[in-house]
């Protein structure tokens, strides 16, 4: 971790109307640096998603701004926004979202070629990332010849073949049995410590959130707690 802070966030505030006036983020300030490995955690309805989703440039604030970088992605078209998207942020999602018709190699592969590398480039890097995740030996698997935890380990390296600056995880081992979320967990971490990536998970997973170097605990749509390990 460095003291180079790699998202900024100002008085944040989503505001939802349906019928009545929904506050899901009230005036969220908060600074990540670069190389952190943090939690966001809080009780169904904190706003830990709406934080989450606003972060990946997935949907935008009612006021305040996000500085990805020192750049305002909240002034940016929707073209810039996917552009950012593409290059700087990897997701991983409770549920894998695997291409069910494609194998391992062929789903990490998606995210390069539509970045347009070229498709013998962009099968040895694939290749490269699933070996690192433990999984060089089911490279042309798919997802139902595959365990769950395996399938989530495709999930994480196709996440991370971008060489993405920011990783974030939506209850990434939510959907898995106590063994392999650690798993993934220690994965992850491994992955954090090598690569020196930013981790942004959610979790509702209190003992996993607990591994984590920072917590920031939200309720009611603001911050109540911001603790980092000494």
């Amino acid at each position: 971790m460095s003291d180079e802070k790699i998202i900024q966030i100002t008085n944040l505030t989503r505001i939802y109307v349906d019928g009545v006036e929904i506050r899901a983020l009230d005036g969220v300030e908060l600074d990540i640096e670069k190389g952190e490995f943090l939690a966001i955690v809080g009780p169904s309805g904190s706003g830990k998603s709406t934080l989450l989703n606003l972060i990946g440039i997935l949907d935008t604030p009612t006021s305040g701004t996000i500085l990805l970088k020192g750049i305002d992605v909240t002034k940016m078209s929707d073209k810039e926004r996917s552009r950012i998207r593409n290059q700087e942020l990897g997701f991983i999602f409770q549920y894998h979202h695997l291409l069910p018709d494609f194998n391992a190699l062929e789903n990490v592969m998606m995210p390069l070629l539509i970045n347009g590398m070229k498709t013998s480039k962009a099968r040895e890097k694939a290749r490269e990332m699933l070996e690192e995740v433990g999984l060089g030996d089911r490279l042309y698997h798919r997802s139902n010849q595959l365990s769950g935890g395996q399938n989530q380990r495709v999930a994480v390296a196709r996440a991370l073949v971008n060489n993405p600056s920011i990783v974030i995880g939506d209850e990434p081992t939510g959907n898995l049995d106590s063994k392999s979320s650690d798993n993934i967990y220690e994965l992850l971490r491994k992955l954090n410590r090598e690569h020196n990536q930013t981790f942004i998970l959610v979790t509702h997973d209190e003992r996993m959130a607990a591994k984590t170097d920072r917590i920031i605990r939200l309720v009611d749509g603001k911050v109540v707690e911001d603790s980092r390990k000494v």
